[in-house]
């Protein structure tokens, strides 16, 4: 059972890219016919190597047990993540995934989720709280140079009736 499905607006999203540490990537959220997407241009140079866009989520996600998106892509590796915070800066739960250049639906069960900082583990921060989470958003930081892209159909907070990997 779909717990919560987010508005495919473009509005809410907001870009965070390694500019704030002196890095040169670009990345930002566009809306599409098909839903939005995550397009931009990943530098390694000057320390730099991600991109990354996020929202609010105000909903209550008590019953997540997972989340459904349905993506497709152009081959690189992207993090889906997630933030028990509505700040800046902080520890972020992260879930990596493969795109494809077709539509796939992919579930990722929050207990799958690894909890970062700045690129390193927080294990201290202990797993995904359903209730606490207030911020989603994607990530490109594969350490490989060069525009990606990433389509986003739907985003589905799921019960636990509904967490089966599938693509």
């Amino acid at each position: 059972m779909t717990i919560f499905s987010i508005n495919m607006d473009v509005e809410p999203w907001r870009s965070i890219n390694d500019g704030v540490m002196g890095g040169l990537s670009v990345g930002g959220m566009l809306q599409t016919d098909e839903g939005l997407k995550f397009s931009g241009k990943l530098s390694l140079e000057n320390n730099g190597g991600f991109s990354s866009v996020r929202r609010l989520v105000s909903q209550d996600l008590s019953n997540a047990t997972g989340v459904r998106i349905q993506v497709r892509g152009d081959g690189r590796e992207y993090q889906f993540r997630i933030r028990q915070s509505s700040g800046f800066d902080g520890v972020s739960w992260s879930a990596t995934f493969s795109s494809s250049e077709k539509w796939q639906k992919i579930d990722i069960a929050l207990d799958q989720f690894t909890p970062v900082f700045r690129g390193r583990t927080v294990p201290q921060a202990g797993p995904v709280v359903p209730s606490e989470i207030q911020q989603i958003g994607f990530m490109c930081a594969d350490k490989t140079a060069g525009r990606f892209e990433l389509e986003i159909r739907s985003i589905e907070f799921i019960g636990p009736e509904d967490a089966t990997a599938h693509d």
